[in-house]
């Protein structure tokens, strides 16, 4: 099995790049990882949200495999402990899922073809955050949960 982390917009900040990078590479002790960071349209000003969120939708969707399993990251999506995210990410290794793309979407959110897409909703917190610091929750709740499922004792560190 395969992580991939989408997020749409620019390179990582620097105040955020180290923790990313740091997380990233202990998640690569238990899975492949990588980041795909996916620019936002060049004319993105002068489009509509709706009409941006669509471009954008357009891109992931081209971008996706069918066999992809897309978990979005979403303020709506489910809270999950990061136990219940390790019981997932596990559930889709015995389901011998091949790649799984967890995907931050654009500053207004995704498409409803991406919506449609996407196998699992995640909200991360019912608080809101900069995509940045998004970044950096997403790798160390993956982190986390590879540890849980390892039984290692970063969770209670």
């Amino acid at each position: 099995m395969k992580f991939q982390f989408w997020s749409i917009g620019k390179n990582h900040e620097t105040y955020v790049a180290e923790g990313i990078q740091l997380f990233t590479k202990r998640i690569s002790n238990y899975y492949p990882v990588e980041w795909t960071l996916i620019p936002t349209p060049k004319n993105a000003g002068s489009l509509s949200e709706n009409d941006l969120k669509q471009k954008e939708g357009n891109t992931i969707i081209d971008l996706l495999k069918k066999e992809d399993y897309l978990i979005l990251l979403d303020e709506r999506g489910k809270l999950l402990t990061s136990e219940g995210l390790a019981s997932l990410i596990q559930q889709k290794a015995n389901d011998s899922e091949k790649n799984i793309v967890f995907l931050i979407g654009g500053a207004y959110g995704v498409s409803e073809a991406v919506m449609k897409r996407a196998n699992f909703k995640w909200s991360i917190s019912l608080l809101v955050f900069p995509h940045q610091l998004v970044r950096l929750l997403l790798a160390e709740q993956v982190y986390r949960a590879c540890s849980i499922n390892r039984n290692e004792k970063y969770h209670h560190s």
